[in-house]
């Protein structure tokens, strides 16, 4: 998907979000179509703390690099922009692991599930390190 021209990338993207309406495991779909995304290190052009600096989605698919945040970001986008979860509380908690120096931007689904911790499932909120200390947390909400 993320080698395609932008268009298809783009219609992709919404076929994903209109198939999770369809599916008996949305999340899981959700973190497998994001893992392919281009990994970069830092994304300078993404603030993880200024949400009013935050491009929108569209914009982060034309640019087409994604770092831990930004990846957090279009999981959280892609779950709020559909109907199966437009209602949903998405918000985006960063994590630290101090003794690790580890950072995770993680997804939080109504408290309940979490993606974005581990890359190859779902995790269940009461499965998340109790060791982690919160930095930050933003709601995911319509992108302006």
């Amino acid at each position: 998907m993320f080698k395609k021209p932008l268009d298809e990338r783009l219609t992709e993207w919404s076929e994903l979000r209109k198939s999770l309406d369809n599916l008996d495991d949305p999340l899981t779909k959700v973190l497998e179509f994001w893992n392919g995304a281009p990994a970069v290190n830092y994304n300078h052009k993404v603030d993880p703390y200024n949400i009013k600096a935050w491009p929108t989605p569209w914009e982060i698919i034309v640019e087409n690099r994604y770092d831990d945040f930004t990846l957090a970001l279009m999981i959280g986008y892609t779950l709020k922009l559909s109907n199966r979860f437009k209602s949903d509380q998405i918000t985006i908690k960063t994590m630290v692991d101090y003794p690790k120096t580890k950072l995770y931007n993680l997804v939080y689904i109504n408290e309940n599930k979490v993606l974005n911790y581990d890359k190859n499932c779902v995790v269940n909120c009461q499965d998340i390190d109790p060791n982690l200390y919160l930095e930050n947390q933003i709601e995911v909400i319509f992108p302006r």
